[in-house]
């Protein structure tokens, strides 16, 4: 029986239990445990003051010690840019469409438009990149799970939510998104839309193995390499407001990336290609043409405030 860890909110059960689908078609019996983080019992908080590093992932990685689960299941975009040297990321799943979308009960809203509305997010990245691209809009905090936020949408604490379309999707609330955000302006946070499985390195090899052969993608586990070496360049965390996502086509992978800066006056956009065998080195290689183009001086800015 493979233990699965989980947080508890309907979203990351969702992920747990495609894992646990996963599995089963493979043959494997499998168990889901949830645990409660730190990012899910503060939520009075920003992140960034929380601080940003495993604040969804500690308490999920202490099970993985200590023999309580086998694998944990995180969102992919909340996994900390390095990882300690006990444990791995052993999969990625198949990633989901990546884009961010505008949610709203008023259909008629549109970022294009002149008139000044409120949109809820956590995000300093979306935070920054509204502040840089669409000035006129307001934003206010807007923590917790994504039930949580559309039950404040409802109650009018702002006008519309900036989230991404794989929770929207997953959570069958489709039928709310007004907009989808283009890639260019709107790049994700690195692995935004995928599902990953981290492990102890210690995890038995043959399981192991199986576990992979079940539920990794190639092709999103060569993508998340390179951008998990981008963020890992800039030590980037829930507080940066950084940005990057590959692709791969003709078995050349492309990852576009950037940092933009908090109060969205500055923003530093690069792209980069090269071999699927690369793939890592490509991330490196995107970092430092960031941050030699302006973005180190605007991640001493961010630091500064933090």
């Amino acid at each position: 029986m493979i233990k699965i860890g989980t947080r508890s909110s309907k979203l990351a059960l969702w992920q747990a239990y495609h894992i646990q689908d996963l599995l089963i078609q493979h043959g494997l019996a499998a168990q889901i445990i949830t645990i409660e983080t730190k990012g899910d019992m503060i939520l009075d908080v920003t992140l960034a003051k929380i601080g940003s590093k495993g604040v969804f992932t500690e308490e999920l990685e202490q099970a993985l010690r200590d023999g309580t689960i086998d694998i944990a299941v995180h969102s992919a975009k909340d996994l900390p840019s390095s990882l300690p040297h006990d444990l791995e990321i052993i999969s990625f799943t198949n990633r989901e469409k990546s884009n961010d979308v505008l949610v709203s009960l008023k259909p008629d809203l549109h970022l294009d438009e002149i008139a000044t509305f409120v949109i809820g997010t956590s995000s300093t990245r979306r935070n920054a990149l509204l502040k840089h691209y669409y000035p006129q809009v307001k934003t206010t905090d807007m923590r917790g799970n994504l039930q949580t936020r559309m039950r404040k949408l409802e109650q009018g604490y702002c006008d519309a939510l900036l989230l991404a379309y794989a929770g929207v999707h997953r959570m069958e609330l489709d039928q709310y998104i007004i907009q989808h955000l283009d890639l260019y302006q709107f790049t994700p946070p690195v692995g935004q839309g995928t599902v990953a499985i981290e492990a102890s390195v210690n995890l038995n090899s043959d399981l192991r193995e199986i576990i992979i052969k079940a539920t990794n993608h190639s092709l999103t586990f060569t993508a998340l390499q390179a951008e998990r070496a981008y963020l890992n360049r800039l030590e980037g965390g829930c507080s940066i407001p950084s940005f990057a996502m590959a692709s791969i086509s003709e078995n050349k992978l492309t990852i576009e990336g950037g940092i933009v800066s908090l109060d969205g006056s500055k923003i530093v956009r690069k792209t980069i290609s090269g071999a699927l065998a690369e793939a890592a080195n490509l991330g490196k290689l995107l970092a430092e043409e960031v941050l030699s183009a302006g973005g180190d001086e605007i991640l001493k800015e961010i630091k500064k405030g933090i």
